[in-house]
């Protein structure tokens, strides 16, 4: 079903994440998002900041989704300044899939930046960064990326055409911005 490499505590962390959430009183997808004609939902990962890969199926051609696999997702994405993780939108996960599948499929996702804690937000603020004061990385909206072997502006051109969310292109700091927020770039 899928493969981590990750430690014995970290899966065991993400896997209480998973059930909390999974108990947690409300849906933990979107209605109606599962039996959207979608490609299969599988995602390689590597986070830049601890090293940790994942390569995962979350959705079968089917559409129905692995709790399990969605909470290590969760996991691989959370923020590396305080190690909190939070509930992806499945949306967001969608869209980079799409982009992901649009690119040739099976290439390992540099992850910059996912979820990102109130915390390391206002840090990052204080410290004059460019980012937004209600950032969608907040709310597990937002992923930034980089694909080796893919060059930053075929990503950008790729989720562009897609027309799924926010696209923000970054060819300095090296990455591409997706969001589920609605459509518009920069």
């Amino acid at each position: 079903m899928f493969s981590i490499l990750l430690s014995r505590r970290i899966f065991l962390k993400a896997s209480l994440t998973g059930a909390l959430m999974l108990f947690a009183g409300k849906p933990a997808f979107p209605k109606g998002l599962a039996n959207a004609p979608l490609p299969e939902g599988r995602l390689s990962f590597y986070n830049i900041h601890n090293g940790e890969r994942l390569t995962v199926t979350y959705r079968p051609p089917e559409g129905d989704y692995d709790p399990e696999a969605i909470s290590a997702i969760n996991w691989i994405l959370r923020c590396h300044y305080t190690n909190e993780s939070t509930e992806m939108d499945v949306r967001t996960i969608e869209y980079l899939n799409m982009v992901d599948k649009k690119l040739g499929g099976g290439n390992e996702i540099h992850v910059i930046s996912g979820y990102r804690s109130p915390q390391y937000n206002r840090l990052l603020r204080g410290e004059g960064r460019h980012v937004a004061k209600h950032s969608l990385h907040m709310s597990g909206k937002a992923i930034d990326i980089a694909i080796p072997g893919k060059s930053l502006e075929s990503v950008r051109h790729t989720a562009l055409n897609l027309q799924r969310g926010g696209v923000g292109y970054y060819p300095g700091p090296g990455f591409v911005h997706l969001d589920s927020g609605a459509f518009r770039s920069w």
